[in-house]
């Protein structure tokens, strides 16, 4: 990434995290991966449990095998064959003590956006896990929700079902339709995070890197 984008990212990541002070949520700069890595371990207690939402976010950043190989009591429904029981694994998962997930978007004045279609991520997001611990890339800044909303339709929702090989218009297109695709469309839930009611629970970790869509 070049040098001034960098830097130019790292004055919006501060303040992010000063918005999202004010907003009762925790934010965290990290520079790389790694160290969002260690800052994710700081922010989880040992032994304790730990799930997660689909993200393909964590996978490049490497945090899921790290908890895997730590003492911790890991539930990831992506492991299972049967659809069925990776369902009940994804019900276990709000009641974790801790939820890791990222986000689609996140605004400069410090409000979490997402957009899901199973609903496991947006509702460990609002209610269950003790902790939830969203991890995302500078990319996926934003002036306002509006524009959270269009940088999804547009440069998450596209690439995530073709990643996923579902059948909906963007697949196609590239460009959101508001389609009713049963069984395929992933975008069934919109969900904005404009404060944590309870203390301690919302953590943020923003990473000046390019990760995720």
């Amino acid at each position: 990434m070049d040098i001034n984008v960098k830097k130019a990212n790292e004055l919006r990541i501060a303040t992010v995290i000063k918005n999202l002070e004010k907003r009762n949520i925790s934010g965290y700069y990290c520079e790389t991966v790694e160290d969002a890595v260690k800052q994710i371990e700081e922010l989880i207690p040992y032994e304790s449990e730990v799930a997660w939402g689909g993200s393909l976010t964590l996978d490049q950043v490497g945090i899921k095998e790290v908890l895997k190989n730590g003492n911790y009591k890991v539930n990831d429904p992506m492991s299972y064959a049967d659809p069925a029981e990776g369902l009940e694994a994804r019900r276990r998962g709000l009641m974790a003590d801790v939820f890791l997930t990222s986000t689609n978007a996140i605004t400069m004045d410090g409000e979490l956006v997402n957009i899901d279609g199973t609903g496991n991520r947006v509702a460990a997001i609002v209610f269950g896990p003790k902790k939830v611990i969203f991890v995302a890339g500078a990319n996926k800044i934003v002036m306002n929700e509006s524009d959270a909303v269009d940088r999804i339709k547009c440069d998450a929702c596209p690439p995530n079902v073709t990643r996923l090989g579902r059948k909906t218009p963007c697949s196609v297109t590239g460009k959101c339709a508001d389609c009713l695709t049963k069984g395929a469309t992933i975008c069934c839930q919109t969900l904005t995070t404009r404060f944590s009611g309870i203390d301690d629970r919302m953590h943020v970790i923003l990473v000046n890197e390019v990760l995720g869509y």
